[in-house]
């Protein structure tokens, strides 16, 4: 995301579901899978930069900084967003103790996004104690919050949640959002710029292959399914990559554009 300070911040989890397949470690998981869970890790990664070339890089131990959360299962899917309020970046992750039930949490960072300086709190809870939330997206429209998330229920899918506060006081809503009748999962929204319309763009990873799914809105209560990447009817093409994972949309200006085509075409 683009910060105040027009400067890009990244956030990701260190999980590597691959690591022990690619020999970066003896076991599948960083620790055993039967108390911590599938895909347990510890980690968050933050990152900042000025040109989208040169960055920062800095590794941010959830179970070592909090003692809260020494027992943490998961960090992943993180997002950040800019609390004008606190004046302060907001990054929000999925969570859970153990191998427990996943959560929304989020915690603020520092000015230079090397580490986080506050307690995670639970961002959303779910009215079912026993099913999991994953992968938030909050997008501010106006003067309301919107987050987009998954329910591990029945339908699974993508939910919607609206608040006039960034941290707080989601409203839940049962409605399954997304058109998909395999599962899918992070959500992240954009704006077309130009217009009021937002897409909401989601991991169709129950397709074969795997493909990325939209769907537009203009009043965030109903959806148009736009389809996937080169699907046949789909205004959505994809040109050069397939099988994408996890994706996200920032707008560029002409020069950071230009500026990002000059440096790569050199190496």
């Amino acid at each position: 995301m683009r910060g105040p300070d027009n400067a890009f911040y990244l956030s990701m989890t260190d999980l590597h579901i691959y690591a022990q397949k690619e020999g970066l470690r003896k076991t599948e998981w960083e620790r055993p899978q039967e108390p911590y869970g599938w895909g347990n890790n510890r980690a968050l990664i933050l990152m900042k930069s000025y040109d989208l070339i040169h960055w920062t890089h800095a590794l941010v131990h959830i179970s070592q900084l909090f003692p809260d959360f020494g027992d943490v299962g998961a960090a992943w899917a993180p997002e950040t967003i800019y609390d004008a309020e606190k004046k302060k970046m907001m990054v929000y992750f999925t969570t859970r103790q153990k191998g427990g039930h996943n959560y929304m949490v989020y915690a603020y960072a520092n000015d230079a996004y090397t580490t986080l300086e506050t307690l995670p709190q639970r961002l959303f809870t779910y009215p079912v104690a026993d099913k999991s939330t994953i992968d938030g997206d909050i997008t501010k429209v106006g003067d309301k919050y919107h987050l987009y998330y998954v329910a591990h229920d029945n339908p699974g899918g993508l939910r919607h949640a609206v608040s006039e506060k960034i941290n707080s006081g989601y409203q839940y809503d049962p409605k399954k959002v997304d058109p998909e009748t395999v599962m899918c999962e992070a959500p992240t929204m954009f704006r077309r710029l130009g217009t009021n319309s937002y897409v909401l763009m989601y991991d169709v990873f129950g397709a074969t292959p795997n493909n990325m799914g939209f769907s537009e809105t203009t009043d965030f209560v109903t959806y148009k399914n736009l389809g996937r990447f080169n699907d046949p009817g789909s205004v959505m093409k994809a040109t050069n990559f397939s099988g994408p994972k996890h994706g996200a949309v920032m707008h560029l200006t002409g020069d950071e554009l230009q500026r990002l085509k000059s440096y790569f075409t050199a190496k």
